[in-house]
């Protein structure tokens, strides 16, 4: 499974059960990412995706419990660190600033290894950094 989770500068994801930040650039970024194939996402994420195209998005409470093998998971208000064995790919979209924070990203990236990193312009951020995690393998 592929998961996206986008977290601050101190890895917070929400704060009183309300996500952190949103932009509508990284909302479309995603979708291109994502292209044809399955999206997961809890019924609170689907409120951020009006218009999603071509993306067959699922939704489901239980995303990252029902996710296919290839299927990318939106997990912003869902715990992904107890789904460790069954993330290959994790792709964390950064802030670069630190929001009031109280529910925190947990899964240790100590199993993954950085891939790819860059940078792009949100529409409300200036700068968004998508880093590519990949799990790391027997030998690796």
């Amino acid at each position: 499974m592929i998961v996206i989770v986008c977290v601050d500068d101190k890895n917070g994801v929400a704060f009183n059960r309300r996500r952190q930040s949103k932009d509508r650039i990284l909302q479309e970024y995603i979708l291109n990412m994502v292209g044809s194939s399955k999206l997961w996402m809890s019924p609170y994420s689907r409120k951020q995706f009006a218009d999603t195209g071509e993306v067959h998005v699922i939704v489901d409470e239980e995303c990252l419990e029902k996710a296919g093998d290839s299927d990318y998971c939106f997990a912003e208000d869902k715990d992904s660190s107890q789904y460790v064995e069954k993330i290959d790919t994790l792709i964390l979209f950064k802030w670069n600033r630190v929001y009031p924070a109280d529910t925190y990203f947990t899964l240790d990236t100590g199993n993954y290894t950085l891939e790819q990193s860059e940078d792009f312009a949100g529409y409300s951020h200036e700068r968004i950094t998508k880093e590519i995690y990949k799990m790391k393998k027997a030998g690796r």
